[in-house]
């Protein structure tokens, strides 16, 4: 294992640096307000992407995508990952549903959408959280469907649908199976298209006093055809877990580039900074705070790369994923948290990217699992055949 980028992509990770800092970090302003100038943005970005050659990296070659490894592609994405909007403007928003949709979608299904979301084109959304309902413990979730003639019925509320609005459809985790089948053999992922009659976006969910996409959407009866089930039928939890375990990596690849951009501001301030007569970098409690960071940071990019390791080998890697995805998580709260005290008063403020990115650290430890449940799985896992591993 390495820490530094690797011969064959630094010429490319390069180049994805300077259009991640130049392009794409000066729009951030514009693209946090939302609106049409943000949607014209974003249209610029990939345009400008594509021109450049470094569009949807991390999708499979045959679907026109840079066909990358796991492991080449934690130096890619963390890269993506110093601006929010990394992943959006390169093309690679969409990976999760392209992989989940080209290995288990029906041919007609698949044919339909995946082109547009490799190309940017369309944007998808996934529907497993519920209000009410402990999704920490997916088998209580109650949305429901019915086979009727050649259609899915659909019926139910989701909530924290990422993208919901824009998106051309949203994959429903629901309950399709009689109510003595086994738990994990019950739920089934039904595509359902956006303009769907009886589709409603009940509202946006401000996070954290962000407008940030999360939407609460409710299905009555909604109509899709028998052919956007995804996966077998009752298989539902087995398609989402393949879906959300690369994601999972993949959010741990871009807080690396969070964390990393924030360290990069607290060294900076540190540098120009006087107080009581000398530097803030001459103060012991200020080079603990880099001292930390530093340390944290590269452990978990350790962490994320051994991940990346096991999943190109072939190795689901629960236990390394879920450990990356608590680990990281506190690793980037921890660095921005002591990025923001370094800058003080200044750093509350919008005059830095800062807050923004302190509210969105802290989503971390909740979505795609919640630390809680990480934490379980993994020591139930070691404690079973922890001598093999």
């Amino acid at each position: 294992m390495r820490f530094d980028v690797p011969p064959h992509l630094r010429e490319l990770t390069g180049r994805l640096r300077e259009f991640v800092d130049g392009e794409v970090v000066p729009a951030e302003p514009v693209l946090h307000r939302g609106g049409p100038e943000a949607r014209a943005t974003l249209v610029r970005l990939r345009q400008a992407a594509k021109d450049a050659g470094l569009w949807a990296l991390g999708h499979p070659a045959e679907l026109g995508g840079g066909g990358m490894s796991f492991l080449d592609y934690v130096y890619v994405n963390e890269i993506q990952g110093r601006s929010e909007y990394g992943q959006l403007a390169l093309g690679t928003a969409t990976l999760q549903d392209t992989l989940m949709l080209h290995r288990h979608a029906s041919p007609e299904t698949a044919a339909r959408y995946v082109p547009g979301l490799v190309a940017g084109e369309m944007m998808p959304s996934f529907a497993m959280t519920e209000p009410g309902v402990s999704s920490s413990d997916p088998t209580q979730l109650e949305t429901a469907a019915r086979l009727d003639g050649d259609d899915w019925v659909v019926s139910g509320r989701k909530w924290f649908i990422t993208g919901a609005r824009d998106a051309a459809f949203t994959t429903v985790m629901c309950r399709t199976e009689p109510p003595d089948a086994p738990p994990h053999r019950a739920f089934s992922l039904i595509l359902v298209p956006r303009d769907a009659a009886g589709y409603e976006l009940v509202r946006d969910l401000p996070v954290l006093g962000i407008d940030h996409g999360h939407y609460e959407i409710a299905f009555h009866d909604v109509r899709t055809p028998a052919h956007n089930l995804v996966g077998e039928r009752g298989r539902g939890f087995q398609v989402a877990q393949e879906r959300l375990g690369p994601g999972r990596i993949f959010h741990a690849m871009r807080w690396l580039g969070q964390a990393q951009r924030a360290l990069e501001l607290m060294v900076g301030r540190l540098r120009e900074r006087r107080a009581f007569g000398e530097p803030l970098a001459e103060k012991q409690l200020m080079q603990q705070h880099v001292f930390e960071s530093y340390a944290q940071i590269q452990a978990c990019r350790l962490l994320t790369l051994d991940a990346a390791r096991a999943l190109d080998a072939g190795d689901a890697a629960r236990v390394e994923i879920a450990t990356i995805k608590v680990l990281g998580a506190r690793m980037i709260n921890d660095v921005v948290d002591r990025a923001l005290q370094v800058f003080g008063a200044a750093g509350l403020t919008d005059d830095t990217p800062l807050g923004f990115m302190y509210r969105t650290a802290r989503f971390a430890r909740i979505y795609d699992g919640p630390d809680e449940v990480h934490i379980r799985s993994v020591a139930r896992t070691l404690i079973r055949d922890g001598r093999d591993r």
